[in-house]
């Protein structure tokens, strides 16, 4: 069994990816080639937001987001510390503080209502995680981020094809991050990412930043980064958006079958999809208090499992003088019981059928 299942998925969309693939060798172009533009439309109206920039990575995305919007030394952005550590990395590294918030017990997003209490002076952005492929509570955070003028990022890496209230995820906000990376819902072959808004000028800037701050060739506006998308990579992911919606649909109906499957297990808690909203399902994540067992009782049934997240930012080495010595129950707590099980658009309904007997009943 496969946590997930990449094989099978190239399998039924080969001929559409070595088409693609064979187009880009071909003709050459294999930086900012005719590809790379047929994507980003492509996501924009996906999307429906007006603008969509390629970029590395989703970890590029995130970073080029925050040169755009200014942040720098001395500045804070508020965030969650029950997350990949690319969410704190690259504020870090742009001479800035993450402002750690505690997440909501249900979801395991930021806490939307505590978020206020965090702002100060030197705040000069909000920046969400949709983590496992949920949404956060988009409204309410927009709402406060409103009040004090401030931008919002979403950190959307796990939730593309995610919706909250009818709106795609990455088109919820100032601006939208996610990531290609393989094992993401829409995947490249390596590293990749995109960055979407509506806004005109935030656009522009990211486009420059994206290309070493060039506005046009070897005239540079500002400093920035050489965070391209490589043609390949979006051959890649335009073969796979002619399955994209099938597959969104599976992983949810197979998400309603866990949930089904393990309503009544006595081991495990499940994070089910807010009203309002669905999820891309990047991972399908329990809770359980003796994670160790539940996990070696699965590999010993052949199983395969991951923990995304087992330690909490705010106690990372790297990170830990940055959360003033808080600590965030929910997030510490979470951090210990989450266990993510098998799951893609592939999974066979006999393979999760066995999962949930092994967890339900140990076998």
């Amino acid at each position: 069994m496969q946590f997930i299942d990449l094989q099978t998925q190239y399998a039924a969309l080969k001929p559409e990816i070595d088409r693609r693939i064979q187009a880009v060798l071909d003709h050459g172009q294999y930086i900012m080639g005719p590809e790379v533009r047929e994507l980003e439309e492509r996501l924009e109206q996906f999307t429906g937001s007006k603008h969509c920039i390629t970029v590395a990575s989703g970890t590029e995305a995130l970073l080029i987001a925050l040169m755009a919007l200014g942040i720098g030394r001395g500045d804070e952005v508020i965030t969650t510390p029950f997350t990949f550590v690319a969410t704190a990395e690259m504020i870090v590294l742009l001479g800035a503080t993450p402002m750690f918030v505690d997440v909501d017990p249900s979801t395991g997003n930021i806490d939307a209502s505590r978020i206020e209490e965090r702002i100060t002076a030197r705040t000069r952005a909000i920046m969400p995680v949709a983590l496992y492929g949920q949404p956060a509570d988009m409204d309410e955070i927009n709402a406060v981020a409103s009040r004090h003028g401030l931008p919002v990022i979403e950190d959307a890496a796990q939730s593309f094809g995610a919706e909250y209230k009818g709106r795609k995820s990455c088109n919820l906000s100032t601006i939208g991050c996610t990531s290609f990376f393989p094992s993401k819902p829409l995947g490249c072959y390596g590293d990749g990412g995109a960055i979407f808004t509506s806004d005109e000028a935030l656009s522009k800037k990211m486009r420059e930043i994206r290309v070493h701050g060039q506005e046009r060739r070897y005239h540079h506006t500002s400093v920035g980064v050489g965070g391209r998308m490589d043609t390949l990579q979006c051959a890649v992911v335009l073969a796979k958006l002619a399955r994209f919606d099938w597959e969104t649909a599976e992983r949810q109906r197979k998400a309603r079958r866990y949930l089904d499957l393990l309503r009544n297990a006595p081991t495990v808690t499940t994070l089910p999809p807010k009203p309002g909203r669905t999820t891309a399902w990047a991972q399908f994540t329990v809770l359980c208090d003796d994670r160790t067992a539940l996990q070696q009782r699965l590999s010993e049934a052949g199983i395969p499992t991951a923990i995304h997240y087992p330690v909490p930012l705010h106690r990372q080495p790297a990170y830990r003088e940055l959360g003033g010595g808080e600590e965030y129950p929910v997030a510490s707590s979470m951090a210990q019981r989450v266990l993510s099980l098998p799951m893609s658009a592939d999974l066979k309904e006999d393979d999760q059928q066995r999962v949930c007997s092994v967890i339900a009943n140990g076998r």
